[in-house]
């Protein structure tokens, strides 16, 4: 894609110093630009490359004044940074929805209805009585069960496998090799000490601006709905079980786990390898450490906790600072007994 300096200064709300006819191809690290990048300056630690730098345009703040000559164009707005997340995020809008048509093979089921500018990768498959939004981008090798309801503007990477009855809200990623809607673990222990195996007929309602990263794993409720409401970001290697409710605009960092029927609140930051037991009750804006462990309910809205078994951050961090004195403890207890024996 390409755009000229004037483009990108009115998309911003800037306002352009040097030649605003210059075409950007590419986005690019200041000390790394080259003819046709556009960058940025925020820091001003990396000022010295705004000299030195081949790109043919960079974004500072309003505030800003050169203290030698630029060749680059020079976009001046409000906040340099966020001005620059601004065009991180249209140009990857417009990369991610460049895509329309549909590659062959890829199979499409019986009753399943496609809205306009839809994208179907090779060896996509769509089952049966699903329903596809409009600008709905689905890649190479991913599976799309029967009765599935996908909504606008939502993109299914390669390899995701999005299972029958799911719901998945608009503007959702799903990102490679993640599996939204697989069996629940449900197994009955037996009197023999053989399981049975407990069907899951529920399904999974992810809503509106969902992201679920690569490897993720979400199952499919035992009855109702696995629910991950609007705004839900998870990091690659979660696992969900199933029944659980996740509220919205909570973020989850890898290889967490979330056993059954439990309920984060929203607002919640859990950390990477946290491990949450089942049928817990988690409050809005609850924030836990990495590694840990929660096995109660937490209550209280916005405490943050740490360690395994979780509990209060503070006390957590003071018993961290005995734990590491115990050997120095440990010594001085024995000199006292010493000294008390003789």
């Amino acid at each position: 894609m390409e755009f000229t300096v004037k483009q990108i200064a009115t998309l911003l709300g800037g306002e352009v110093a040097g030649n605003d006819t210059l075409a950007i191809t590419k986005l690019a690290k200041i000390e790394e630009g080259r003819p046709g990048d556009i960058s940025f300056l925020s820091n001003l630690k990396y000022e010295p490359h705004l000299y030195t730098t081949q790109a043919s345009a960079v974004i500072v703040d309003r505030s800003f004044q050169p203290r030698k000559p630029v060749s680059a164009a020079l976009i001046f707005v409000e906040n340099s940074y966020t001005a620059f997340t601004r065009l991180l995020e249209e140009y990857h809008h417009r990369m991610s929805f460049a895509r329309v048509g549909v590659e062959q093979p890829a199979y499409l089921g019986d009753g399943t209805q496609v809205g306009e500018q839809i994208y179907r990768g090779a060896f996509s498959y769509i089952g049966r009585n699903c329903r596809i939004g409009h600008n709905v981008k689905i890649h190479a090798h991913a599976h799309i069960g029967d009765n599935v309801r996908i909504g606008d503007n939502t993109i299914i990477h390669p390899g995701a496998r999005v299972l029958d009855n799911s719901v998945i809200g608009q503007y959702c990623v799903i990102h490679p090799n993640a599996v939204i809607g697989s069996e629940g673990f449900g197994f009955a222990p037996q009197a023999d000490g053989t399981y049975k195996t407990i069907p899951q007929l529920g399904n999974v309602i992810l809503e509106d601006f969902v992201n679920v990263g690569a490897n993720t794993t979400i199952d499919c409720a035992t009855m109702g709905s696995t629910i991950i409401r609007q705004g839900v970001k998870l990091d690659n290697l979660i696992q969900i079980g199933h029944n659980v409710e996740i509220g919205r605009n909570t973020v989850i960092a890898a290889q967490t786990g979330i056993s059954g029927s439990t309920k984060i609140g929203e607002n919640c930051v859990i950390a990477g390898q946290v491990g949450f037991a089942g049928h817990l009750t988690i409050a809005n804006g609850t924030k836990v450490g990495a590694q840990s462990g929660v096995g109660k309910n937490v209550t209280e809205e916005n405490t943050s906790l740490n360690s395994s078994p979780a509990f209060g951050l503070k006390e957590s961090m003071r018993s961290l600072a005995v734990f590491r004195r115990l050997p120095d403890l440990e010594r001085r207890l024995n000199d006292l007994e010493k000294k008390t024996e003789k």
